[in-house]
């Protein structure tokens, strides 16, 4: 039986901080399923169809990576496809902070499911889906920010 992890976020876009954190976990995982979470009260820059063409891009001959979007709790869709591990990346202390409470909470709601936190490598830590939306919205370069192979 494969084993199998959920990387879920609004990837809004997709950058090399994510792919840092993808490939790390697929050294632990026979399966990754990157699935972007439909959020109806947050308006992205990109469509959810969109992101799933950009990390589709982004995950080309990686083996071991599914990508899908689900419009439910992170826990049903992880029951629904039988999947026991959340795989979460880190920049910093405050996201520490929050993906903690959401694992916890997680926990609590599926017992049976375990948070795993990365934190991400050092030479990306400073990249975030906000500031590489400000530098498109600004036509800046952002070719140091995403992986190679993303048209936007």
């Amino acid at each position: 039986m494969k084993k199998k992890a959920l990387f879920p976020g609004s990837f809004d876009p997709f950058t090399l901080g994510h792919l840092n954190i993808l490939k790390r976990a697929l050294t632990m995982f026979d399966e990754v399923v990157v699935a972007v979470g439909v959020n109806q009260d947050k308006r992205g820059m990109f469509s959810d169809d969109r992101k799933i063409e950009i990390i589709r891009q982004a995950t080309e001959g990686l083996d071991g990576v599914v990508v899908d979007k689900y419009d439910c709790l992170t826990v049903d869709y992880c029951k629904a496809n039988g999947i026991h591990h959340i795989v979460r990346g880190v920049r910093n202390f405050v996201d520490f902070d929050n993906e903690k409470a959401i694992a916890d909470a997680n926990r609590k709601l599926n017992s049976k499911i375990e948070t795993i936190i990365i934190p991400t490598a050092q030479e990306y830590a400073h990249i975030s889906s906000t500031a590489v939306r400000d530098l498109i919205k600004h036509g800046g370069d952002t070719s140091a920010f995403l992986p190679k192979g993303i048209k936007l």
